[in-house]
């Protein structure tokens, strides 16, 4: 039995996530997603002019004359919802929490997906994977997703990407298209989406608070972290405190942008105090484009 309260969230994000799929992606869906697969759809005779790589060896080897391959793009299409469920989830001074922020992210994904007639699946990790759930197409089936994010309760505080995308790896036989959603809090993304972007169509949602940019001041604040269950007082009404952590933050945000940019890989930092809607419209529509060229 769902708890009324969460029943009514769950019914406010799938109302208001309905609203935005078409704001988002202006019902070009699949313009956006253009990882799609070929599956092999029969053989012919090769002709003058034809593909060498697109060669079928065994069937030549069999019959004595040279076939080729034939591929039609694959109708349908995988999205993976992989959320970082993390402690550091928690945490947001002004708007949303990140874990709320990307229930909604990932609501707004998934009924884009369905609406298409597509597969939607998530995955939940920590320091391991707490929840797969493998993509199914309909309805009922991205509730249940939503379901599974909302009441998820992690049994581990840290985060482990390397474990969770060689999991994901192993889970799924197709190409897929994987998104991302998660703070990166340290440096230890970089191993686990190296794995994905191998095999899938990788796309990264970076969650921020603003307090994870700057420290206001605000006196003497005691501060813990979730993730190490470490507890520090620190003193926000000294300047240099303040700029040394604006720095800091500056300094890792930059390490994060360039190993996204070094690596090719889709990336798009969203904070939990501004809204959503109008960054990740312009984003996949960039994207769209890119993807025609």
């Amino acid at each position: 039995m769902i708890p009324t309260e969460l029943l009514e969230k769950i019914r406010r994000i799938e109302f208001h996530s309905r609203h935005l799929v078409n704001e988002i992606f202006g019902g070009d869906y699949h313009s956006v997603f253009k990882g799609r697969g070929m599956e092999f759809a029969e053989v012919r005779e090769y002709t003058p002019g034809d593909e060498i790589r697109t060669i079928d060896w065994n069937v030549t080897a069999r019959t004595g004359k040279p076939f080729i391959k034939l591929f039609d793009e694959e109708r349908e299409l995988t999205l993976i919802l992989m959320i970082d469920a993390s402690a550091s989830g928690a945490f947001g001074t002004s708007g949303s929490m990140k874990r709320g922020l990307a229930a909604e992210l990932a609501a707004v994904l998934a009924f884009s997906a369905i609406k298409n007639n597509d597969k939607a699946g998530v995955l939940l990790f920590t320091e391991e994977v707490e929840t797969f759930i493998p993509p199914r197409k309909g309805k009922n089936h991205v509730l249940s997703v939503i379901h599974a994010i909302l009441q998820h309760e992690p049994k581990n505080k840290g985060t482990n990407y390397e474990i969770a995308s060689q999991y994901l790896v192993n889970s799924l036989r197709k190409k897929a298209i994987v998104v991302m959603i998660s703070d990166f809090i340290g440096e230890s993304y970089q191993n686990g989406l190296k794995i994905l972007n191998q095999k899938h169509d990788l796309i990264n949602l970076h969650l921020q608070d603003q307090w994870e940019l700057e420290l206001p001041n605000l006196g003497l604040l005691n501060i813990h972290d979730a993730e190490t269950n470490e507890f520090m007082a620190i003193d926000t009404a000294k300047k240099s405190l303040r700029d040394d952590y604006a720095l800091k933050q500056r300094n890792r945000l930059l390490t994060t942008e360039t190993f996204f940019k070094r690596n090719r890989m889709d990336y798009l930092r969203l904070l939990t105090s501004e809204s959503y809607v109008n960054k990740l419209s312009t984003f996949f529509r960039n994207r769209a484009k890119r993807m025609k060229r």
